[in-house]
Parts: C-alpha cells; sequence; structure tokens
C-alpha cells in the first residue's frame, strides 16, 4: 500500500487543507549540520532554530510526508545532560542581528520552562510510531527515562507536596516569568526572587509523557514497567484534577508564591493548554465538554475575529517585561491557530463534531484567502509581525497552527488514529456527517515506513458503507450516524455483524470491530431514530 495522504469531498475546506498545511511545513524545513551529522527538522515560525516543542507537535502533521522522523529527536537525545535535562532548542544561524553574527552550533535551555521533557518524549513517540523501528526506540528509552527522572525530581520542577509539576510564573507554557518589575526585560532565569506555582499544560502533558512511557514499555515487553507508569500517570491525572480544575476550566495558574497582579481577573484567565488537557486525555468526559462550551460561550460574544485565545482575558500591558507584551498579542492574548486545532481535535472527540468543522472551516477561508498562516493574530485579525513580536521573525508560513489544524482534519474529522505503530492498530472514526458529506476518498499513509490505510466513505437513505484498505490488522470502527437515524443492523464483507450503539453528548455513533486483512466492506444500515 502506498504511504500517501489525501482527502476528497469535493468540498475545498477538506481537500484543500491537507495540501495548504504540507506547503507551509515545506518552507518551514530547516536542516542542520552538526558534528558531521544533517539534522532534518522544521523550524520554529518565530526563529530559525529547531524547537522540541515546535518541531514535535508538527510531527502530527509532517509525519505523513517527511521520511526523516528521528535525526532531530535522535540529536537532542545525544545532547542530554547527564541529570536528564534536555535543550530547548538548537541552531548554527545567527539569532540576534545585528549583534551576534557568528554561525557557531548553538544550544539552549530556558530554565524557567517545565514541559521540556514531556514534548521530548511525546516527539520520540510520534517518530517511532510512523518509522515503525522498535530497534531505534529501545535505545531512546534510556534518554526518556532520564528526562522523567529529572523533571520529577528536580526542585526547580517537581512539588512533592501537591505531586505535581511546578514552574515560574510564566503565561501558560510560555519561556518568561513574572518579576513584578523586579528584571528589566523578559525574565528567563530562576532566581531567589521566582514565583512559583503549578500550571495545569505542563501536568497534563507529562500526563500523556507516562501514558506513552507505559505503551512502549508494554509494546516492548516489559510489563512492570508499563504497570508503574500507568500508576504514576493516574496519580498524577488526580492530582492535576483535584488542584488546578476550577469547576469550568483549569486554573491558569495555582500560586504557591503568593502574589497579586493589578489589573486581571486571574481566576477568570482561559489558558491555551485547555484543549491541549483534552486531547492529552487528562480531562475527563465531562471536563472536555466544560472546556468547549466556555471556548464557545466566549467566542459568541464577538470581542475577536476566533476564540483560539492564548489567554483571555490578556495580563495588562507590558507586566511580563516588554512594551511589545500589550493585551492582545502574541501569547498574552493573541488569537492562536495551534489553539484552534486542538479544540478542533477535542471537539470532535467529544460529541461537538459541528463545532469542530466550523473550525477547519474558519482556518481554511482565513490561511487559503491569501496562502498565508501565522502563529499569533491579534484580536481583530492583524497578523504577527517581528516589529510586533518579541522574536526576530513572523513566518506567514508558520507549521504549528497549521500542523495543529491538519491533525485536527485527518484524525478528527477523517477519523485515521493509528492507535499502535505503523498503523497496525487503528482506530477508524469517519466524522463526515457532522460536515454534510455523504461521499469521502481518505488515504493516510507515513513516509518512513511506507505504512498506511486507505477508506471510501459512502452515505446512502438507508446506509452507510466504508470500503476499508489495510495491510492488516485491527481496524475498531466508530463511525458517526447522520442526525435523527439510528443503526438497525451492522454486516462486514457481506456477514452480520453485532454492533455497538454509543451516545457521545447529542451525537450517535456504531461501534463495530474488525480485523482486516487487505481489504473489507463494512455496512450499517439505518432508519428513522
Amino acid at each position: 500500500m502506498a504511504a500517501e495522504t489525501f482527502i476528497r469531498t469535493g468540498r475545498a475546506a477538506f481537500d484543500g487543507l491537507f495540501p495548504l498545511v504540507r506547503s507551509f511545513l515545506e518552507q518551514d524545513v530547516l536542516e542542520l549540520h552538526v558534528d558531521g551529522q544533517r539534522l532534518r527538522g522544521y523550524r520554529a515560525p518565530d526563529a530559525k532554530s529547531i524547537w522540541i516543542r515546535d518541531h514535535g507537535d508538527m510531527m502530527r502533521a509532517f509525519r505523513y510526508f517527511e521520511p526523516d522522523l528521528t535525526s532531530v529527536v535522535q540529536h537532542f537525545a545525544d545532547t542530554q545532560a547527564a541529570s536528564g535535562r534536555v535543550f530547548d532548542y538548537v541552531t548554527t544561524f545567527p539569532e540576534k542581528l545585528p549583534c551576534e553574527r557568528e554561525n557557531w552550533t548553538k544550544y539552549v535551555r530556558v530554565p524557567v520552562e517545565a514541559d521540556v521533557e514531556y514534548r521530548f518524549v511525546k516527539a520520540a513517540y510520534l517518530a517511532w510510531q510512523a518509522s515503525g523501528d522498535d530497534e531505534w526506540m529501545r535505545g531512546m528509552l534510556p534518554s526518556l527515562e532520564r528526562a522523567l527522572r529529572y523533571i520529577t525530581t528536580h526542585p526547580w520542577y517537581w512539588d512533592a507536596t501537591h505531586g505535581l509539576v511546578k514552574r515560574a510564573y510564566t503565561i501558560d507554557t510560555w519561556d518568561f516569568a513574572y518579576t513584578a518589575s523586579r528584571h528589566e526585560w523578559l525574565q528567563f532565569q530562576i532566581t531567589d526572587d521566582t514565583y512559583w506555582g503549578l500550571m495545569h499544560g505542563d501536568n497534563s502533558g507529562y500526563y500523556e509523557a507516562f501514558r506513552l512511557m507505559a505503551i512502549l514499555h508494554r509494546r516492548l515487553g516489559d510489563q512492570r514497567i508499563a504497570a508503574n507508569w500507568d500508576g504514576k500517570a493516574e496519580a498524577l491525572r488526580e492530582a492535576l484534577n483535584r488542584v488546578c480544575w476550577n469547576g469550568r476550566f483549569y486554573t491558569h495558574f495555582v500560586k504557591l508564591t503568593p502574589v497579586t497582579i493589578p489589573g486581571v481577573d486571574e481566576a477568570s484567565q482561559l489558558s491555551l493548554s485547555n484543549p491541549m488537557a483534552i486531547t492529552r486525555g487528562a480531562a475527563t468526559h465531562a471536563q472536555a465538554v466544560s472546556i468547549l462550551e466556555e471556548y464557545r460561550r466566549r467566542g459568541a460574544e464577538g470581542r475577536t475575529f476566533a476564540e483560539w485565545f492564548s489567554i483571555d482575558p490578556p495580563f495588562p500591558d507590558g507586566i511580563f517585561g516588554d512594551e511589545k507584551l500589550v493585551a492582545g498579542a502574541y501569547c498574552n492574548g493573541g488569537i492562536m491557530p495551534l489553539v484552534g486545532g486542538e479544540l478542533a481535535r477535542a471537539a470532535f472527540d467529544h460529541g461537538f463534531e459541528a463545532y469542530g468543522v466550523d473550525i477547519l472551516e474558519r482556518y481554511y477561508a482565513m490561511a487559503s484567502a491569501k496562502g498565508e498562516s501565522y502563529l499569533w493574530y491579534f484580536p481583530d485579525g492583524r497578523p504577527s509581525t517581528p516589529e510586533t513580536s518579541t522574536s526576530p521573525d513572523a513566518l506567514p508560513t508558520d507549521g504549528w497552527g497549521s500542523g495543529a489544524m491538519a491533525w485536527a482534519l485527518i484524525e478528527g474529522l477523517a477519523g485515521v488514529v493509528d492507535r499502535g505503530r505503523a498503523f497496525d492498530a487503528v482506530a477508524l472514526s469517519p466524522r463526515w456527517a457532522a460536515a454534510g458529506v455523504t461521499e469521502a476518498d481518505v488515504s493516510v499513509g507515513y513516509a518512513a515506513s511506507g505504512a498506511g490505510l486507505s477508506y471510501e466513505y459512502r452515505q446512502e437513505a438507508a446506509r452507510l458503507t466504508i470500503d476499508i484498505r489495510h495491510p492488516g490488522g485491527e481496524v475498531a470502527c466508530h463511525v458517526l450516524l447522520p442526525a435523527d437515524v439510528r443503526a438497525t443492523g451492522a454486516r462486514v464483507d457481506g456477514r452480520t455483524m453485532p454492533h455497538t450503539d454509543v451516545q457521545v453528548e447529542a451525537s450517535r455513533y456504531v461501534d463495530v470491530p474488525l480485523h482486516v486483512a487487505g481489504a473489507s466492506r463494512l455496512e450499517i444500515a439505518i432508519g428513522p431514530a
């Protein structure tokens, strides 16, 4: 089976979204030569460097066409400190022109950040999943273990009282801390004056990382270690939801060091890691529904062109040390497609399918109008620029946010999710009914391994038909039904099969587990509800 990825529905917003995102990503490739090795990575939209966070998140989209998924991840492992600490980024290009001109190899770790190690684990997992290279992953596991041991033992990052990861007071996952004007510019360092607290996004990220470690160890044969990671994940999730959940969404920053910031209602601040708590699996279904409703409610107020807030409400202008960080700019209230993509992906899984479709259609209309996508926009729709950002660049080919949108399209709307590695176990959840699409041809494949799955979806008056092509493996079908109908039966390759009716909020699904070896046809008979 060819490792090809496409969607064909006759609707431009769905057929054109992945090619558009791919065109952005292909302009974001950054090749570095370090110690005689070639690193092929995808650069941050605001700097000519490879950050493990941006690269790892963008991998959710570029893994479908990029054959080299391991060189960058391997390099971050090779340069890991003995303590387990991982660098944020690497570059060989001057960053602070005109004063910095040297093309030295430069590595940076920002001390106030607590998210780097879970992002390293996630990037390694995605690279393994797409490449199917078990031996490479066996070699990576010690580095991943050291990274997580570092974050859960270092006094800068682990709060034993609450059993949660802590950090300096930053805006969500960003890399500069509040200092109450004790520092002359952006503060990236830990000092005696650091204001400490618990940021929910770190902890949902480590919850997912712990789960991925359990999956990897179970897959590679160590059930005991896998069970240990599962236990750590559940303990972290319980603590996160007990300490950081405020009844509607996750509190932006639960303070360990008392501090009051005048001019902002911190209790109402909705920050960008909220939808990520859903997509990482840390939020319960009820919490996911609450978060999604909160975003929709704020979006309906009409204060911004999109509800994809980095944080809402923002902090007062300039209080984090740079006059450019006004309310509505960058991570201080800017509108981010990254957040929109995470919201859409969450919406598809939790009964808000029409909302997910709406996000994808709005994003495609915006990005396709000029063939541009930016990391962030002002609330009135103006894009970021180098002059309005604290970073040296503001590329119109942002792969971080656009990649999240492509991820929501492929895994959420088209519904092809790799639950194993190299698609040997797939969750197939076509949700075309939410978009009013009655015919779709979908193919999803990895360039690194050649593995993939394709299907043809057809909706008729009395049945849904899905023709699945897969070289061999388990395919768990979870099919969204059109509104106002119910399933009356299911057949696989002409044989009657048991099916399970599933309700997700107001949405009706039909579950049918399959084993596909080459090709299978699933037919779901439908009638009035």
